[in-house]
């Protein structure tokens, strides 16, 4: 039985005789103080600084049992093992487990035998089990992956937001609530839930040091094979490539595996096989593991040199957190991030099935309500009744229950809930794709990366300060999107765009364009991507914003000259870099035609023909046509393709499916959903 009635032991001494650390990681002696001292606490914390710590050497020195509430049996197994390997007595209970040895678990608890005790938080809803705890209550209490306990969070889970009911009954332990992701918004959430009022709050570090991250365009036919070329270096391997679903998982894990030894990663395997993809990976004898995000939590391989991400992900709080796994050992490594517009349809997709029509959990509701007062009815019986698709009954019934309109209990019956549940699933539902619009956004930027992501989770100081090593920051070593530096027409156009803007406190960066350019010289896009290259260098900011229309929100970009950018005369000491769109998507070929610069303006990159009356009409149908599109959707026209793709469709002027195709800047999922209008418009007459 575990001693309690003696001195405890040194904060320094466990560090040094259990873990075997000779200091304390930054930030991590005045938590684990804090816990000692009985005070609850919230910790926000990087992947990999060593959260874990900040409740398992507490709880050492504190003695009793450690009650650790976790999400996942991976992340309970890898923890518990860790644990037992250091000699520490370590206990679990989840639902691999048998009767049998959930039993002999609980026994061990009661008997004082245990310093941990992990658990899932569903197991609290059990009959009993809370006040099995109570008889002999924990000396710590380790909430892991806190941000699940909030709504406004990456992965909210409804069994978290009863935690608060739960461990009243386990006090006077302290709670120790630990995550890597919370934004301010899920932070305040997270004390609010746990109903930890006077909780000590420590913050820290979401910069790393070590990571230069990256954001490409690329096609969805085409990631696979860039995934293989980024991967061909043995320099950047180990690497963790998130694709968007099991099926993109499985082909990409085909693929990559004649050229090294890689697997895929799913929820949709059976255990045994995750364990042994994950040990096989851990220990070095798969070099790529193509996963959805099913894989990583609570995965501690530090010479990851490589994460990425084959699509958009739902979050910046998860895609944070997903990279966080590059580069744990400190050496320089690099996060990676594929994207198109194609992307938005797969999440679309993703929402439609997460969050069901409103009219399907009215149903639910009715049918609850239609029972005697507080009567049970059983889950199966109910779906029975609705005759509902199984999944999407399930998922329905989950949010009902996550927003309180219904209670689902542990025997597999469900009563009513509140009434009040509505206007909650709507505001969660629209939080959900607000955080996607942030995930798009911030692929498309036009600044440092990691500046964004401190930006993001609040640490507005820290992020006035660049990384130094993204392809914003250091676009000459960027290895996804290759750079190049200025043509001297390009420098012209620079110093044209530090003349216009020297009166001005800024301007959207559509207007200027227009001003620059009134007939197009310069296509859009790169436009765009030279006042990129100008914020790169100090020379500009670019913004976000936005204004109100007739009851609509519009976005825009708004470009500013910085103190560097006032005092730029001259083009002849510029360095600046702009992406080599030449290298990934070679131009279409044209004859050029000449034609005469406009008196004043930056002159025409010779690889931009003059177009022929009817050609200019045409572009003039699809620009009007991509407007009304942009409007429908409530995003930017350039969202839908840019200049440089609509100039290639107005030259092309295909006619079929498979004529469209063949345009770059159009793959299959974009031809898809345009194709049939675009190729109207070109072959009206």
């Amino acid at each position: 039985m575990i001693p309690t009635h003696q001195a405890l032991p040194s904060p320094a001494s466990v560090l040094a005789n259990v873990f075997g650390f000779p200091a304390f990681r930054t930030n991590q002696q005045e938590v684990c103080e804090t816990a000692i001292a009985g005070q609850d606490l919230l910790l926000v914390m990087p992947t990999g600084s060593g959260k874990s710590l900040c409740y398992q050497l507490p709880a050492l020195v504190r003695g009793g049992t450690a009650l650790v509430i976790s999400p996942l049996i991976a992340l309970m197994e890898d923890q518990s093992s860790r644990l037992t390997a250091l000699g520490l007595r370590a206990g679990r209970i989840h639902s691999g487990l048998d009767r049998d040895a959930s039993r002999a678990v609980c026994r061990q608890y009661l008997d004082g035998q245990l310093q941990f005790f992990f658990l899932a938080p569903e197991r609290l809803r059990v009959p009993g089990f809370v006040e099995m705890l109570a008889r002999r209550k924990p000396s710590l209490i380790a909430i892991d992956e806190a941000h699940c306990i909030s709504q406004w969070g990456h992965d909210f889970r409804p069994d978290y937001r009863t935690l608060r009911q739960h461990i009243q009954a386990l006090r006077p332990a302290p709670v120790v609530a630990l995550t890597a992701t919370a934004t301010p918004i899920v932070q305040n959430d997270i004390v609010e839930q746990l109903g930890l009022a006077h909780a000590a709050r420590f913050i820290h570090g979401f910069r790393r040091h070590n990571l230069a991250i990256e954001a490409v365009e690329v096609s969805k036919p085409r990631r696979a094979q860039f995934t293989l070329e980024l991967l061909r270096s043995r320099t950047r391997r180990p690497a963790i490539v998130y694709a968007p679903t099991r099926k993109e998982a499985e082909s990409s894990a085909a693929e990559l595996a004649n050229a090294f030894p890689c697997a895929a990663y799913h929820a949709g395997l059976d255990p045994q096989s995750r364990e042994r993809i994950q040990r096989d990976f851990l220990e070095g004898r798969l070099e790529v593991i193509i996963a959805t995000i099913a894989f990583g939590m609570g995965i501690d391989k530090p010479d990851v040199r490589t994460v990425i991400h084959t699509a958009l992900p739902a979050s910046l709080e998860g895609y944070y957190q997903e990279i966080g796994r590059a580069g744990r050992d400190g050496q320089p490594s690099r996060a990676i991030l594929m994207h198109s517009f194609a992307d938005r349809r797969t999440h679309d997709f993703f929402h439609q099935r997460d969050y069901p029509d409103l009219a399907i959990l009215d149903r639910i509701v009715q049918k609850l309500g239609a029972k005697p007062r507080h009567a049970p009815c059983n889950v199966h019986d109910l779906r029975d009744a609705l005759e509902i698709d199984a999944d999407v009954f399930t998922r329905a019934l989950e949010k009902l229950a996550a927003h309180g309109g219904a209670v689902i209990h542990y025997d597999g019956t469900v009563t009513p809930g509140h009434r009040q549940w509505r206007s909650a699933y709507a505001l969660q539902s629209g939080h959900r794709q607000q955080q996607l619009e942030k995930v798009m956004r911030y692929a498309e930027a036009r600044q440092c990366r990691m500046a964004a992501l401190i930006e993001h989770f609040g640490d507005v100081d820290d992020a006035a300060q660049r990384c130094g090593l993204c392809d914003f920051c250091a676009p000459q070593d960027a290895i996804a999107q290759l750079f190049r530096p200025l043509t001297s027409d390009e420098k012209q156009t620079v110093l044209a765009v530090a003349r216009a803007l020297r009166p001005l406190q800024g301007m959207s960066t559509g207007k200027l364009h227009k001003q620059l350019f009134p007939r197009d010289q310069m296509l859009r896009d790169e436009f765009e991507a030279l006042l990129a290259a100008m914020a790169q260098g100090g020379l500009a900011t670019l913004e976000d914003a936005a204004f109100e229309k007739d009851g609509r929100n519009i976005a825009y970009r708004k470009v500013s000259l910085t103190e560097e950018g006032e005092e730029l005369f001259n083009a002849t000491n510029l360095q600046l870099f702009i992406p080599d769109t030449a290298e990934q998507n070679p131009p279409q070929k044209r004859p050029s035609q000449p034609g005469k610069p406009r008196a004043g303006k930056p002159s025409k990159p010779d690889s931009q023909p003059e177009l022929t009356p009817s050609e200019l009409d045409l572009e003039k149908k699809l620009k009007a046509w991509r407007l009304e599109e942009a409007k429908k959707n409530n995003f930017p026209a350039f969202r839908i393709f840019g200049d440089k793709t609509l100039r290639a469709i107005v030259l092309d002027r295909p006619r079929t499916m498979e004529d469209l195709l063949q345009v770059n800047g159009i793959g299959p999922e974009k031809a898809a959903k345009f194709g049939e209008s675009i190729c109207a418009i070109c072959a009206a007459k």
